[in-house]
């Protein structure tokens, strides 16, 4: 009974069931063969509703489509197409905003492994649903029963009695019709569970997309502080040297010129905790795109960078101060506040802004909370684009191959147009740009970045490509050069200890082919004398020279100086 009632099972979700005849090999005992008992089992009978099984055929089949569209509709309406092409290379250095995002969009790890994640999750719903599916298998199998038989008597001995060999080759097809609900149910879950994902892929989207915009504003902030901090310190040494001019006069006390000096040295340390708060937003930025390469970028969402404000002048000079005595006490200076962003469309000329707010601060830059009268003005500033065109000098930093030296550097970017303020770029004479060649010892080719210099608001190139050639080093001598002193105080004069003290021999090592350029005029060798008093002092020698190919080693480490007051 057990094993009609399996058959019966199966028979009630099997559409096709197919058996072949078994075939069996010659028999050795024909006895047994006639006394094999042969029991038939006769097929069942029942009719099957046949508009009942197709209606659930088709009901299942309907189920699967809407399930399947469904699935594949939300996959293409609800969740963003990305399909941008951008790529930071393109950018020249330059993003704004929506290029941030864009970029994040098509290169945070987060959320292609999110996308990734939402695609297994897609392909496990029609693997639910591959149940409903036909399936063909086949098989083949082999039997073979042998048996001991004992004879009694004077005839007493043993035989092997043989049965048939039996090979049984099979062949199914089966399609599943109705297993109570199981597969809808997998698919359903295998649907919800692909929706789910598509939601947590959203989700990681929008995610990064906040942490990028985050970034990004933090990052413009950054840049606007460090820009007040540096007009802060230019305000602080000009006090300085007012209070230094009036002090020599007589009209102001030493008292005001040590307070300058200390204003000024808490104004250049907040620029320095600004300038590290800027290059952490950088980094931070970059982090939530996804691309190290965009912590050096320059941001598009402000004044346009090559465009600078030359000269603020304002309808009033003087104001009313309203406030506790102590408050006014601290006000050492009402300033207008600026706001550059206001101006639509910037460009080189004169442009008029109305309701610039005052604040007013302290001697430290603090704000000091007083009611000015008025509390707006009017200021008409002067947009002007200075620029200057200043070479790229390429420094190699390390030390090459041993026995090797520097036959030759080309870049491909020879100088650059910078812009900023007027007294910034005077100050700039060329751009250093350093290529680490430790352990070089053939030709290389590089890719640095072009950094811009503090100050510079905006750079024509970001990057340059470099080649360094190598050759065999050689060795010259330079000897007898005159040595300098620099950074002294005017009021003290320095004085050899001894004549051998008072010049020096230089090693050179390059290529033979550099080195033969080379002449005491191409090389200066000083002491730096910062801070030193009356006295006698043992100074390090510092070697410079114009052939970057070339290393210089002074032969004399340090040299005695005598520095003695002027009188």
């Amino acid at each position: 009974m057990k094993k009609i009632v399996n058959m019966a099972l199966i028979c009630s979700v099997m559409v096709l069931s197919a058996v072949s005849p078994v075939f069996a090999k010659n028999t050795k005992n024909s006895t047994n063969k006639d006394k094999q008992k042969i029991e038939i089992i006769k097929p069942d009978k029942t009719k099957v509703n046949k508009k009942q099984e197709k209606r659930k055929t088709d009901d299942n089949t309907k189920i699967k489509k809407e399930t399947s569209q469904e699935a594949e509709g939300m996959y293409e309406t609800k969740f963003p197409v990305i399909n941008s092409k951008i790529e930071y290379a393109d950018m020249q250095g330059e993003v704004s905003l929506i290029d941030c995002i864009k970029l994040a969009i098509t290169h945070h790890p987060a959320i292609m492994s999110s996308i990734s994640n939402s695609e297994i999750y897609k392909s496990r719903v029609g693997q639910a649903w591959s149940n409903y599916f036909p399936t063909l298998s086949a098989g083949v199998s082999y039997s073979r029963n042998d048996m001991l038989m004992t004879m009694g008597g004077a005839y007493a001995r043993m035989m092997s009695q043989k049965y048939d060999m039996y090979y049984v080759p099979t062949v199914s097809a089966n399609l599943l019709l109705f297993d109570f609900g199981k597969t809808k149910a997998s698919a359903d879950a295998a649907k919800r569970n692909y929706e789910a994902s598509r939601f947590d892929a959203e989700q990681s989207i929008e995610t990064v997309i906040y942490n990028v915009k985050v970034a990004y504003y933090n990052l413009v902030f950054a840049e606007i502080q460090k820009t007040v901090y540096e007009d802060t310190v230019k305000d602080f040494e000009l006090q300085l040297k007012q209070a230094k001019a009036q002090y020599q006069i007589g009209r102001k006390a030493k008292i005001d010129v040590t307070t300058a000096e200390y204003n000024l040295g808490n104004a250049k340390v907040n620029l320095i905790k600004a300038k590290n708060t800027m290059e952490l937003a950088a980094a931070e930025l970059a982090n939530a795109v996804g691309i190290p390469e965009l912590e050096g970028v320059v941001l598009k969402d402000k004044l346009n960078s090559k465009l600078s404000i030359s000269k603020v002048e304002i309808d009033r000079q003087e104001v009313i101060i309203k406030g506790p005595q102590y408050k006014l006490d601290k006000v050492a200076t009402v300033k207008a506040l600026v706001d550059i962003n206001n101006i639509a469309n910037p460009k080189e000329g004169t442009e008029t802004l109305s309701d610039v707010q005052l604040i007013a601060y302290d001697e430290k830059g603090t704000v000091i909370d007083v009611e000015i009268v008025p509390s707006k003005v009017t200021a008409t500033i002067e947009i002007s684009s200075p620029s200057k065109v200043v070479p790229i000098k390429i420094i190699p930093k390390g030390n090459v191959s041993f026995g090797k030296a520097i036959s030759n550097i080309t870049s491909s970017v020879e100088s650059v147009t910078i812009y900023g303020d007027e007294e910034t770029l005077s100050n700039i004479k060329n751009i250093e740009v350093e290529v680490d060649v430790t352990g070089l010892d053939s030709t290389k080719k590089y890719t640095p970045t072009i950094k811009k210099p503090s100050g510079v608001r905006y750079i024509s190139q970001t990057s340059t490509n470099v080649t360094i050639d190598v050759e065999s080093e050689s060795t010259k001598e330079l000897e007898n050069i005159q040595l300098e002193y620099v950074n002294l105080s005017p009021n003290y004069s320095p004085n050899a200890n001894s004549d051998s003290d008072k010049y020096v021999t230089v090693v050179a090592k390059g290529v033979k082919s550099v080195l033969d350029s080379i002449t005491e005029e191409n090389v200066k060798v000083y002491v730096d004398l910062k801070g030193y008093g009356p006295g006698k002092h043992e100074v390090d020698v510092i070697v410079e020279g114009s052939d970057v190919r070339v290393s210089y080693t002074p032969k004399v480490k340090k040299v005695t100086l005598i520095i003695t007051r002027k009188r």
